[in-house]
């Protein structure tokens, strides 16, 4: 059992090691190739629409975007089901849900609260719109930022993770 547990320690920190040796190298690699080879490759890769988002200083992914053509500030997040809009946000293009609305049951990082169905007839990102999403709005004390999640992502073509970046494509 010790052998074992030496190993597993010795396994973990090789892990480790390795882990923060691919970190100091991938950047470099991606710097060799010439700006405008990477350019050449982006527009290639492009064949519809597509957005690029860089990692704010919390490492989130922040962007604007439009709803019913007012503005709405959205952190994309992988790990929600729906997209989230707090009460003031979703107010602003309309949907105000009435106190008997909020039932559904749902659980969130600050823990399980109660929230309105909504679905949102169309979200604009940097061209990229989709139609026809469902949505949650939750009580302003509950949601400090509106959450884009997978009803507005699974409808993508694609979503990735490169080079400090999130890359949506239609």
């Amino acid at each position: 059992m010790r052998n074992l547990m030496i190993l597993a320690a010795v396994l973990v920190a090789l892990g480790s090691f390795m882990a923060q040796m691919a970190d100091k190298f991938t950047p470099a690699l991606a710097n060799t190739a010439p700006p405008k080879a990477q350019a050449a490759a982006t527009v290639a890769q492009a064949s519809g629409r597509s957005l690029s988002i860089p990692r704010d200083a919390r490492g989130h992914f922040q962007t604007d975007g439009r709803i019913d053509g007012q503005r709405v500030d959205f952190m994309v997040d992988t790990g929600a089901s729906l997209v989230a809009l707090n009460e003031k946000s979703a107010a602003r293009f309309g949907l105000r849900p009435s106190r008997g609305d909020y039932n559904a049951t749902v659980t969130t990082a600050n823990g399980t609260i109660k929230a309105a169905r909504a679905r949102i007839a169309m979200i604009d990102l940097g061209g990229i719109v989709v139609r026809d999403v469902d949505a949650m709005v939750l009580p302003d004390e509950a949601l400090s930022e509106n959450l884009l999640g997978l009803s507005f992502l699974s409808k993508l073509k694609r979503f990735e993770y490169a080079n400090g970046r999130l890359v949506l494509e239609q």
